[in-house]
């Protein structure tokens, strides 16, 4: 006869092995995904206009009262953050999306803190660059590990 106490604790092993075999395929999912666009660029991007957004400090009542130079500070960030999520995904248009993404990084150096206080700047020069350069159509890269066999003298 068993103990109680001991049926009611599971198997690490065949725990394991029921959760191995459905992760495999989200897995393989994700990373065929993720191949797909410019995933790097358009995160990138994307925490670019965030941070950018997040270093603005004035608010909304004293924008308006200041004008369109006041509401640029915001809309610039605003629309980075949508490119940035255009690129993850629409990456069919990630030329045009780089290119305004580039432009409106460079645009934020002047209206909203030099650029979020140049991270901001740098992650979004950097993520548009990325975008821009991505190929849709390049097989993926692997990794060789070979050993050189030693040479005889």
């Amino acid at each position: 006869m068993t103990d109680p106490d001991q049926a009611l604790v599971p198997d690490p092993a065949a725990q394991a092995d029921e959760t191995a075999a459905p992760e495999q395929p989200r897995v393989r999912r994700w990373r065929a995904w993720r191949g797909r666009r410019p995933f790097a660029g358009g995160v990138l991007v994307t925490l670019a206009g965030a941070e950018i957004l997040a270093t603005e400090k004035a608010s909304f009542g004293v924008i308006v009262h200041i004008g369109m130079q006041g509401l640029s500070g915001y809309l610039i960030p605003v629309v980075m953050v949508v490119c940035g999520l255009l690129l993850l995904f629409n990456p069919a248009q990630r030329l045009f999306y780089s290119i305004l993404s580039v432009l409106l990084t460079l645009g934020s150096w002047v209206t909203s803190n030099l650029g979020g206080f140049f991270v901001g700047l740098l992650l979004g020069l950097l993520g548009s660059c990325l975008s821009f350069g991505w190929l849709p159509d390049q097989a993926p890269r692997r990794r060789r590990w070979r050993r050189r066999a030693p040479s005889t003298p």
